[in-house]
């Protein structure tokens, strides 16, 4: 997978310094909902989908009864209505690829708002796999370069031999790409060894990029980027945008 956008690290780097805890919460509750539904059951050592959105759920502090009780619903125990899992995908300005992770429980709701924000945005919904083919599903870890004792060498080999794919290097970061089914294996064994972790999720990684040079169209992307995350039933949004340094601090 060649061509990671810079984006991912931009938009990792945001969201430490946004405090939109209510949502995140919401959130993270449907997809510890939808790990459970999903076959995995209500165990999380026997769940790694449930595993990991514990593990998300706990690093933003969500209390432990909103846990127990994301989980109820995943099994049954409480009551709750039915989620949907769909996948939404389309274009922002500037030909800027985007897949959108939607759980919801109304899919004409939904749809009708996300055609919506696209269109506020200058952007276009399109079909259901106009540039899913763009994307792959794999593990994303990111290090901080300032808390890591390893040299990227010595990372380079601990990650591989725990069974990584690759190890990119970014700015002032390390991100380490794993296939999904290994990822579990790859996070735990590099917190096992002390390795702090920024972020660790699995996500779709664009095959390619497109690098925007304008200022201007930079910020209408970004500007549909954040208000599909805002919006209640989007999970996760993913692009293919690249933004180079000086790019981003003419739109901040």
């Amino acid at each position: 997978m060649a061509g990671h956008s810079k984006w991912a690290n931009i938009k990792h780097k945001k969201a430490r310094s946004d405090e939109k805890r209510g949502k995140e919460f919401t959130k993270i509750a449907k997809e510890i909902t939808i790990a459970v539904r999903s076959g995995g059951g209500g165990d999380p050592e026997a769940n790694s989908k449930l595993k990991l959105a514990i593990q998300k759920a706990k690093a933003i502090n969500m209390p432990n009864d909103n846990i127990s009780r994301a989980i109820k619903k995943g099994t049954g125990e409480v009551e709750s209505e039915a989620i949907e899992e769909i996948i939404y995908e389309g274009y922002a300005p500037g030909g800027v690829a985007i897949m959108l992770e939607i759980a919801t429980d109304n899919r004409n709701r939904t749809a009708s708002e996300i055609r919506h924000l696209f269109s506020k945005a200058n952007g276009n919904l399109g079909e259901s796999g106009c540039v899913a083919w763009m994307f792959n599903r794999a593990g994303y870890i990111v290090l901080s370069k300032e808390s890591l004792k390893l040299d990227e060498e010595e990372l380079m080999l601990t990650a591989l031999e725990l069974g990584a794919d690759d190890v990119r290097e970014e700015d002032d970061s390390y991100e380490v790409i794993t296939s999904p089914e290994v990822f579990m294996e790859v996070k735990e064994g590099l917190e096992g060894q002390g390795i702090k972790l920024e972020d660790a999720d699995v996500v779709m990684l664009p095959e390619n990029t497109v690098e925007i040079n304008d200022a201007d169209t930079a910020a209408r992307v970004i500007k549909l980027i954040d208000l599909l995350e805002d919006h209640d039933d989007v999970q996760n949004v993913y692009t293919n945008m690249s933004i180079s340094d000086e790019i981003l601090e003419q739109i901040e």
